[in-house]
């Protein structure tokens, strides 16, 4: 069992364990800002069973129907995800809106904001893990769902926070001011969530920064080829693509510039892990300024 499934895994059964721990309080002490933890982690359980096929279904090698490979079952697993949330944080606005207008007695508050503390020190642990495992194997649905666990820190803590005040202040109308503000926080994480899923089932170019660490190590070897246009990159899952055209000069063998072509990938390779490069070789046209076309040109 790879590394990424194990962590996988450990994600579905925190949030189990939670799912049960909140449902109970909550209903116990019929605090709608703990039942909105609760459902909040049934989404982040939700999320992890997806994160968990996902993962193991996009390490799965290409084959002749997919020989791009599975990597984007992890950003539709991370889009599903982040749908998932959009509807628990308005299903929480909805109810919490409810308690506003019609309060409600609040037992066993010492209880509540227990758990609620319980809650957010397991996941602060959880998400750590996956965040680790997440960077190493650039997995967006491992990422996915540590920032649904991050998301869970501060609001287990929110909500801690805000029944410690209501048993201060016996004010009961803020245990649904706090579920708003959950909710508010959750939307805010499932809109970047959506945008980040989403962005490369529609082939957006990588980060500028990775597309920097391509430039320069092409240009490393500006002095061996002429000039290279039609930069193209993409990502699948955790596999990074990039396509350019490589101008070469006239007089060169194939394998003098297939040479430097596998040092070019090597050096990609070598700097921006999961990477697969296609170089497309062209001649020069001799209205370059290089060196060997040059001395050609005016022979």
């Amino acid at each position: 069992m790879n590394a990424k499934v194990k962590v996988a895994r450990l994600s579905v059964l925190s949030n189990s364990i939670l799912i049960i721990l909140k449902l109970f309080v909550g209903l116990t002490t019929g605090s709608v800002s703990i039942l909105s933890e609760a459902i909040h982690s049934t989404m982040d359980l939700l999320a992890a069973i997806i994160a968990f096929f996902s993962v193991k279904i996009s390490d799965k090698p290409a084959d002749e129907a997919h020989p791009y490979g599975h990597g984007k079952v992890e950003n539709i697993s991370g889009v599903i995800e982040a749908l998932l949330i959009l509807a628990a944080s308005i299903w929480i606005i909805v109810e919490a809106i409810k308690k506003l207008i019609t309060p409600g007695e609040i037992e066993s508050i010492g209880l509540g904001f227990i758990v609620m503390f319980i809650s957010s020190a397991i996941n602060f642990i959880v998400s750590k893990k996956l965040y680790k495992v997440a960077k190493q194997e650039d997995s967006i649905a491992l990422e996915a769902d540590a920032l649904h666990l991050k998301a869970d820190v501060y609001t287990s803590l929110g909500v801690g926070i805000g029944l410690f005040l209501i048993w201060i202040t016996k004010l009961n109308y803020l245990d649904p001011v706090v579920a708003i503000s959950v909710a508010i926080f959750i939307l805010k994480e499932a809109i970047e969530l959506l945008i980040s899923a989403f962005n490369p089932l529609l082939d957006v170019k990588l980060s500028n920064d990775e597309i920097k660490i391509i430039k320069d190590n092409i240009n490393k070897f500006s002095t061996v080829y002429c000039n290279y246009h039609d930069l193209k990159t993409r990502k699948s899952g955790r596999m990074k693509y990039v396509d350019l055209h490589l101008v070469f000069p006239e007089n060169m063998t194939i394998k003098e510039a297939h040479d430097i072509c596998d040092k070019i990938e090597d050096n990609i390779e070598k700097s921006l892990h999961y990477t697969q490069i296609m170089i497309h070789l062209e001649s020069c046209d001799k209205n370059c300024n290089h060196d060997r076309c040059f001395k050609k040109s005016n022979k």
